[in-house]
């Protein structure tokens, strides 16, 4: 048991997902965040790994001193245990823990785990209440079933990408695997949806789910109205910088100091207040600008106006002229910038992970929060195999068998 997992149960129990238990047997990132999203909630996680670790996202940087701070952020609250489930010993002593979870995270190419004899007929058999979450990159049936995949293999795939970028320049990425955050949230709402299912039937009657989530559709899911777009209207939306082409005027600007800031002006109401804000009253009932059909038709001479305006006068002056009209606005945050913010500070954005290492690692609150109920933060992602003899033990092997069970590399 981590060091601060005795005083932060108390506080636990009071969270939505407590009493349930979930095992997280997968690798990387999108599976296992869908764990950690459920574990913010009060579930306990273990997280299996293979007995010599090698989980790539311990290699993922930010790696400090050695020392796996993605690991440690993305795997927060879980306790770690070890096994081979590929090896017959493994395979059983894997069957004797499922009775004791709802619920089995895997994101194993589709076929793997039938491969090992651990069929969703087997993992049912063994627990029929089971929940299975499998998370891949483009699902259990389809030609592209056993495809390998990463974010930006999703990100591409699902038209993500093609948005992201200037006009005139390629498709960008952005500097972060966006599409496996995406999936890990759609894997905790299955989680969750499939718990409230399963558990408003009386205790006899209750049965496991199995989860087909594909990791490129979740990121579609996103992408709401651009198959009606294409198909009806005949358009494939494609890049145009920072500029939206859906609502006007919504764009990335420049202060004269050289400061970056975003203003979004959807609805005539708030346009009317930008125009307040740079002293043009008069382009509110200008005709190119009139509704938002026709801001959007006259995007360019729009933007122009605006960036005008910004580019005469520093972020500060512009700010107190657009809070004063309570237009929609923000400066480009960093992340020293959010961590500075007092809003964030007061709300407690960030808390500090108890960790073994460091002392202490920063990472964000859980989301959302439960009105009365209070977040503690939990422990950093748990060493390979650090919590083997507890969970083993409730199982009913003692030292030697743990001993034995080690020195055969199956733990």
């Amino acid at each position: 048991m981590g060091a601060t997992n005795s005083s932060t149960l108390p506080q636990q129990e009071h969270m939505p997902l407590r009493g349930v238990r979930i095992l997280d047997m997968a690798t990387v990132l999108a599976a296992p965040f869908s764990a950690t999203l459920c574990a913010d909630m009060g579930a306990e996680v273990l997280k299996l790994e293979l007995p010599q670790g090698g989980d790539p996202l311990r290699g993922l940087s930010p790696v400090h001193e050695g020392q796996p701070l993605f690991w440690k952020t993305a795997n927060r609250g879980k306790k770690g245990i070890s096994l081979d489930v590929r090896r017959p010993e493994g395979r059983a002593l894997f069957l004797r823990l499922l009775p004791e979870v709802d619920v089995l995270v895997e994101n194993f190419r589709t076929g793997t785990l039938d491969g090992w004899g651990l069929d969703i007929a087997t993992l049912h058999a063994a627990n029929p209440r089971l929940i299975v979450l499998r998370l891949t990159g483009f699902g259990q049936t389809g030609p592209y079933a056993r495809r390998p995949g990463f974010a930006r293999i999703f990100e591409a795939m699902s038209g993500f990408t093609q948005l992201t970028g200037e006009p005139d320049g390629p498709p960008q990425h952005m500097n972060f695997p966006l599409g496996d955050m995406v999936a890990g949230l759609f894997g905790a709402f299955a989680i969750s949806t499939a718990l409230a299912e399963r558990n408003a039937l009386p205790p006899g009657q209750q049965r496991g789910a199995e989860i087909d989530l594909s990791a490129t559709e979740a990121m579609m899911r996103l992408l709401d109205p651009l198959a009606a777009e294409h198909q009806i209207g005949g358009v494939v939306r494609t890049r145009t910088g920072s500029r939206a082409t859906y609502t006007a005027p919504s764009n990335v600007y420049r202060a004269a100091d050289g400061v970056w800031f975003t203003l979004v002006g959807t609805g005539t109401p708030i346009f009317a207040r930008i125009c307040r804000a740079m002293g043009q009253e008069a382009l509110a009932h200008d005709a190119r600008f009139a509704d938002s059909a026709a801001r959007i038709r006259h995007l360019e001479a729009l933007d122009a106006i605006i960036a005008g305006w910004c580019a005469c006068r520093p972020f500060e002056a512009l700010a107190q002229d657009l809070e004063r009209e309570q237009v929609p606005f923000s400066r480009v945050y960093s992340i020293a910038d959010l961590r500075a913010d007092p809003h964030m500070r007061a709300r407690g954005a960030f808390v500090d992970l108890p960790d073994p290492q460091f002392g202490q690692v920063p990472a964000p609150t859980a989301v959302p929060r439960f009105a009365g109920r209070r977040f503690v933060p939990p422990d950093t992602g748990p060493a390979t195999g650090q919590h083997n003899a507890q969970v083993y033990g409730a199982l009913g092997l003692d030292a030697a068998a743990l001993a034995s069970l080690r020195e055969t590399g199956v733990i």
